[in-house]
C-alpha cells in the first residue's frame, strides 16, 4: 500500500487557471484526440483487413498504432473532460494507477520502435534470410517482449513512487500525474528513489537508442551497395522512422533523463510525446506509404460497395 498518507487526492492546476482559456485548450485536445483515433485506428484496421500488407514491418505498425491510441488515451481524456465538468480532481490510487499506464504504454513503444528498427536492418542487410529471421514466430515473440519490457519498466517505476508516504501539498502543476511531479508531493528524502528512477527510464531510453543508432548506421553504410531505386525506399522507409523516433524520444530524454525536477516546460513538452507524436505517426508513417494508401482506398471501396448492397 502507499505509505501513511495525509493525501487522498491530487489537483491539477492544467495549463491555465483561466477557465476560458482551458476550455478552449481542451477543444484542441478534443480534436488531437479524436484525429489519433480515427487516424491509428484506420491503420489498424487497414493493415488487419489487407492480404497485401502481410510483411513483418505492418505487422509491427499495426502494433504501434494500437499502441499510441493507449496511450494517448491515458491523459487526454481526463484533461477534456475536467475543462467541462470543471473538476480537475484525481485520487492518489488513480494517480499511482495513471502513472502505471503512463509508463507501461510508453515503454512498449519504445521497445516497439526499437523492434521495428531492427525489422529494417534485417530486411536491408540481409534480404535473403529475412523471411527467416522475421517468421510469424519471432515477430511475434518480439512484439511480446516489448509487451514485457514495457510492463517491467512501469511496475519499477509505479513501485518506487507506491512506496513514498504523500504528505502534500496537493496541488500538482501539470495536467496529468507522472513521476517527477509526484515526487514533490512526498514528505521524505526522495533523492535514493529519484536516481532508481532516473535509472530505470534512463537505462532503457539510452539502450533502446543505442540500438536504434547501431542499426541505423550499418543501414546507411551497407545502402552504398544498393541500387538507385532500392536506395531511395529503403532511406524513404528509415526516415520516416528516424522522424517518428525523434519526435518520441526527445522530448522523453528531455523530461526523464535528467535530475528529478519539475520546469515550467515540463507540460509543453510533454504533449509533443503524449498527443503530438501519437497524432502525427499516421500521418509520417503510413498515409505517405503507397501500399498503406492503395490498401486504404481498396478498404474503403469494399465498404462502399457493401453498402450499396
Amino acid at each position: 500500500m502507499v505509505a501513511t498518507s495525509n493525501v487522498t487526492e491530487i489537483v491539477f492546476l492544467g495549463f491555465s487557471q483561466n477557465r476560458h482559456v482551458q476550455r478552449v485548450i481542451s477543444v484542441i485536445f478534443l480534436l488531437m484526440y479524436t484525429a489519433i483515433v480515427v487516424g491509428n485506428g484506420l491503420i489498424v484496421v487497414t493493415i488487419m483487413a489487407s492480404r497485401g500488407l502481410t510483411s513483418p514491418m505492418y505487422f509491427f505498425l499495426s502494433y504501434l498504432s494500437f499502441v499510441e491510441i493507449c496511450y494517448s488515451s491515458v491523459t487526454a481524456p481526463k484533461l477534456i473532460l475536467d475543462s467541462f465538468i470543471e473538476r480537475t480532481i484525481l485520487s492518489l490510487k488513480g494517480c499511482i494507477t495513471q502513472i502505471f499506464f503512463l509508463h507501461f504504454f510508453g515503454g512498449t513503444e519504445i521497445f516497439l520502435l526499437t523492434v521495428m528498427a531492427y525489422d529494417r536492418y534485417v530486411a536491408i542487410c540481409k534480404p535473403l534470410h529475412y523471411t527467416v529471421f522475421m517468421n510469424r514466430r519471432v515477430c511475434g515473440l518480439l512484439v511480446g517482449a516489448a509487451w514485457g519490457g514495457g510492463l517491467l519498466h512501469s511496475a519499477g517505476q509505479t513501485f518506487l513512487i507506491f512506496q513514498l508516504p504523500v504528505c502534500g501539498p496537493k496541488v500538482l502543476d501539470h495536467y496529468f500525474c507522472d513521476v517527477h511531479p509526484v515526487l514533490k508531493l512526498a514528505c521524505s528524502d526522495t533523492f535514493l528513489t529519484g536516481m532508481l528512477i532516473i535509472a530505470n527510464g534512463g537505462s532503457i531510453s539510452v539502450i533502446s537508442f543505442m540500438v536504434l543508432l547501431a542499426s541505423y548506421v550499418v543501414i546507411l553504410h551497407s545502402l552504398r551497395s544498393q541500387t538507385s531505386e532500392g536506395r531511395r525506399k529503403a532511406l524513404s522507409t528509415c526516415a520516416s522512422h528516424i522522424t517518428v523516433v525523434g519526435l518520441f524520444f526527445i522530448p522523453c530524454s528531455f523530461v526523464y533523463m535528467r535530475p528529478c525536477v519539475t520546469l515550467p516546460a515540463d507540460k509543453t513538452v510533454a504533449v509533443f510525446y503524449t498527443v503530438v507524436t501519437p497524432l502525427l505517426n499516421p500521418i509520417i508513417y503510413s498515409f505517405r506509404n503507397t501500399e498503406v494508401k492503395n490498401a486504404m482506398r481498396r478498404l474503403m471501396g469494399r465498404k462502399v460497395v457493401w453498402e450499396e448492397k
